[in-house]
């Protein structure tokens, strides 16, 4: 684990939780958009390029809560 006190260690657990629900939240968004018959693709590319941010986020939050292993 971090090197962290464990108030800072939930604190970044409740936010990786949080950016996983909307990370979610927008796969669902994005999906209902791209259904319908004629749909802005700026918006869908917006959201699109928010989900990455949102991904890189959480690896880093991941990576400073989980160690790397060396084998």
């Amino acid at each position: 684990m971090c090197s962290g006190t464990m108030g800072e260690l939930d604190t970044l657990r409740r936010r990786l939780a949080e950016l996983e629900t909307e990370h979610r939240d927008l796969d669902d968004v994005i999906a209902r958009i791209a259904e319908t018959p004629v749909y802005d693709q700026l918006q869908v590319q917006r959201l699109k390029k928010r989900k990455l941010r949102l991904k890189d986020e959480i690896a880093r939050i991941r990576a400073l809560l989980v160690p790397d292993i060396i084998a």
